[in-house]
């Protein structure tokens, strides 16, 4: 049966008056220690007060500026509201997740630089110790709907404390391998941190690639330097050469979360990138050889996450040399024939994933695909992340998705449908290449060749974005 962890009154840890000079964001140039971040959120509080939302409002935050949209959130757990993640700033989209919820109002960058341009140095004061009760809601999170309908997940203070101490856990530990690697051992890497957690952990910079109102993005770039006691850089850098010279601005040892788009994006620059202890990576499955290369490449270790939105981060491993996933200590899973039912001490409730996994015997598990990812064809069975890792396997294909369409979306039969970035190809080239590997059940057709995938911010494929593309591609 679950249960918050940590019984109501879960303490801001971020608002500790001692911890007045830690760095919590690298901006414009500048450390920006906590003490000028408090003040920085109590002016966008005051302006969200003089807004007259009411007490029991919702925040749509849209900050793309990472310190904005952490200032911003800070600002809205003071004043009692919930944040709102939509899995998209476009207008339909943000308009859809304000309808859901009457009463919420926007916050975005253009609002917070208001707010800090009106505030007068001084004017907030001290830092305030401040409490949260755990089982208060104080975020939605909400899916990009890649496999179906966009839903909202409510989150607890006590539950998202709980999965961020265990997040730092799983960086301290990879950033130690790094060290223990290191000619002469721990001592000549990265300078030790102090014996206090606090002290030790904002002696690690984050920089995210991923947008803060992903999931993902909000545990890694948000929760970590909010009470996880990391400091973050608030730009979100796209191409390669940006993240590069965003790299360089953070002192060591620095922490590089991303996705496998972004990351085989690097590798493929050839840009030199500054030494780099740790690289993240979470949202699509990262395959071994590119996982071994970004670590010769960054000089780091590469630690792979999984979770979703509906459990937050629960597992990891280190994909370079590992299959099999490791769960957070007192996760507990329970394989079904539709899914895998997700438990933990600090979940509101178990969580039932789509996700088909086999347990190991050392207590890790390995993915076998999802219950929505099987498709039979002609009463055959496949998964299409197989066929698609196939599709990959060719030489000359940069990438690709297999999916099977509505049966209205093309005028076919219900068969599978591809969409591939090959440049120089043409599709009867590719299917020949992969009838050698795949059954001809489940050779895609049609086979379209695109410029590019269809993907969101943080690299995902939603469903109606490949049904978009088959459908303007294969008129």
């Amino acid at each position: 049966m679950s249960s918050i962890a940590g019984t109501a009154g879960a303490a801001l840890r971020w608002l500790a008056p001692a911890q007045e000079q830690r760095p919590i964001a690298f901006r414009q140039g500048r450390i920006v220690p906590l003490a000028e971040f408090w003040r920085h959120v109590c002016a966008i509080g005051a302006d969200i007060a003089r807004s007259g939302a009411r007490a029991d409002a919702s925040m749509l935050n849209l900050c793309e500026d990472r310190y904005r949209f952490l200032a911003a959130y800070a600002a809205a757990l003071r004043a009692g509201h919930r944040v709102l993640l939509p899995p998209s700033r476009a207008e339909q989209v943000v308009a859809e997740v304000a309808a859901a919820h009457p009463g919420s109002y926007r916050c975005d960058d253009a609002f917070v630089e208001r707010a800090l341009r009106e505030f007068a140095d001084g004017a907030a004061g001290a830092i305030e110790p401040e409490q949260i009760d755990a089982q208060r809601t104080v975020m939605i999170g909400i899916t990009s709907g890649s496999t179906g309908q966009p839903q909202s997940y409510p989150k607890q203070w006590g539950s998202l404390h709980a999965t961020t101490a265990r997040n730092v856990q799983a960086i301290r530990a990879a950033l130690d391998v790094v060290r223990a690697r290191a000619p002469g051992g721990a001592d000549s890497a990265a300078p030790r941190a102090s014996s206090h957690a606090a002290a030790e952990a904002a002696r690690i910079w984050v920089l995210a690639t991923v947008p803060a109102q992903h999931m993902y993005g909000m545990e890694m770039s948000v929760l970590l330097p909010l009470i996880g006691g990391m400091a973050v850089h608030s730009g979100r850098p796209l191409f390669s050469s940006d993240i590069a010279r965003a790299l360089q601005d953070l002192p060591q040892p620095r922490v590089l979360v991303s996705t496998p788009v972004h990351l085989r994006s690097m590798i493929e620059s050839g840009l030199a990138f500054p030494e780099t202890p740790l690289i993240v990576s979470a949202t699509a499955p990262l395959d071994r050889a590119l996982a071994r290369e970004v670590e010769r490449r960054l000089g780091g270790v590469l630690l792979e996450l999984f979770g979703s939105t509906e459990t937050c981060v629960f597992a990891s491993r280190r994909t370079a040399v590992e299959d099999a996933w490791q769960p957070y200590e007192g996760v507990r899973l329970e394989p079904r024939t539709d899914g895998t039912l997700i438990d933990a001490p600090w979940f509101a409730t178990p969580v039932l994933l789509q996700d088909v996994i086999e347990l190991r015997q050392q207590g890790g598990f390995t993915v076998r695909g999802r219950n929505t990812d099987m498709i039979e064809v002609a009463g055959k069975r496949a998964s299409l992340a197989d066929l698609t890792r196939r599709m990959l396997a060719i030489d000359g294909v940069r990438d690709a998705v297999l999916f099977q369409p509505d049966r209205e979306s093309v005028a076919t039969v219900r068969r599978v449908a591809a969409l591939v970035v090959a440049p120089g190809m043409q599709p009867r080239e590719i299917l020949e290449r992969l009838a050698a590997s795949v059954d001809a059940a489940f050779l895609p057709r049609p086979l379209v060749i695109v410029d590019a995938l269809p993907r969101n911010e943080v690299g995902k494929l939603p469903r109606e974005r490949l049904l978009r593309a088959l459908r303007e591609r294969h008129a």
